[in-house]
């Protein structure tokens, strides 16, 4: 018999999965944007983040990211590789809530709305596949302003005139449209930095495909991404207004000066028989635009043109 003066456990609606490799700088500031500090319209008890620290060299500062998540869930890969792959799955199948969202990369801050937006989408159907835009803070996609200068220092400067901390739209402000989201608002992006399904579709797909070996798991994100858009039965979702934000890191493609595509495009093609192609799914589109998110509005409108 349950021991009444305990009080009884609730999984969480949501769970995220966010997989790290030596971002001391960036994840804290990730944590927080996944705070209920920080997401509107989220309460806590509602969400659990759990963190797949994949191997760092150089630790993060549990407690930076505790003051923001006091519950945060800390797991670490005792024999990593440099795909990022076996962390994401062992994060799935950590997660508890019945919405579970991943994000490959640790150096990703959210939009104030993102969870909120992710839940509501989550209801719309019994197999939502929701999808976000990806921004690169900056003057420029990050493969070409690193080329021109733009660093971790620059970066700190920039994010530390934004306001962000008090209004997280105002990330909007200070960056581009991904390569991967380039086609804006309202086309079917290359990939999604932060992809949420049931933990039943995760199950169905077996999460990201373990045979994605190359360095940051190749085209491993794109792959899932196609894979669960074009699943049968699923219901395509992008949220509007909101994305997240990629900070400089010195990751193996996003910023590196020579990035392997050719290895990248290579190792798809020889998993799934050809090379990637962009999801052609029809997709549902849910959300509003916050003031500091038009200007992409009309940038986007302008492309389809």
């Amino acid at each position: 018999m349950r021991d009444l003066s305990r009080p009884l456990l609730r999984c969480p609606e949501l769970s995220l999965v966010v997989v790290a490799y030596n971002m001391a700088r960036e994840l804290p500031r990730t944590i927080r944007t996944l705070s209920t500090d920080y997401q509107r319209g989220v309460e806590a008890g509602e969400v659990e983040v759990i963190v797949v620290d994949n191997g760092s060299t150089r630790p993060f500062d549990e407690d930076a990211c505790r003051r923001w998540i006091p519950d945060l869930k800390i797991l670490r890969m005792e024999n990593p590789t440099v795909s990022p792959v076996a962390a994401i799955n062992r994060g799935i199948e950590a997660a508890q809530g019945n919405l579970i969202g991943v994000f490959i990369d640790g150096a990703r801050m959210a939009s104030p709305g993102l969870l909120r937006a992710a839940l509501m989408a989550a209801r719309l159907h019994e197999r939502p596949v929701i999808g976000t835009l990806a921004f690169h803070l900056g003057p420029d996609v990050q493969m070409r302003s690193v080329r021109e200068g733009y660093d971790q220092e620059a970066e700190d400067t920039l994010l530390a005139g934004s306001g962000w901390e008090e209004d997280g739209y105002r990330l909007f402000d200070i960056s581009v449209f991904a390569g991967s989201s380039a086609r804006g608002w309202f086309q079917v992006p290359a990939e999604t930095n932060a992809l949420f399904l049931t933990a039943a579709h995760w199950r169905e797909l077996g999460g990201y495909d373990p045979r994605f070996l190359t360095p940051g798991g190749g085209l491993a994100n794109l792959d899932t991404w196609k894979r669960a858009v074009e699943s049968e039965g699923c219901f395509p979702v992008m949220l509007l207004g909101e994305g997240t934000f990629h900070q400089v890191h010195g990751g193996v493609a996003t910023n590196a000066l020579k990035p392997p595509t050719a290895e990248f495009r290579a190792e798809y093609a020889a998993l799934r028989g050809g090379p990637y192609v962009i999801p052609q799914a029809q997709v549902h589109l849910f959300g509003s635009f916050p003031a500091n998110a038009q200007k992409s509005l009309v940038a986007s409108l302008e492309k389809m043109r």
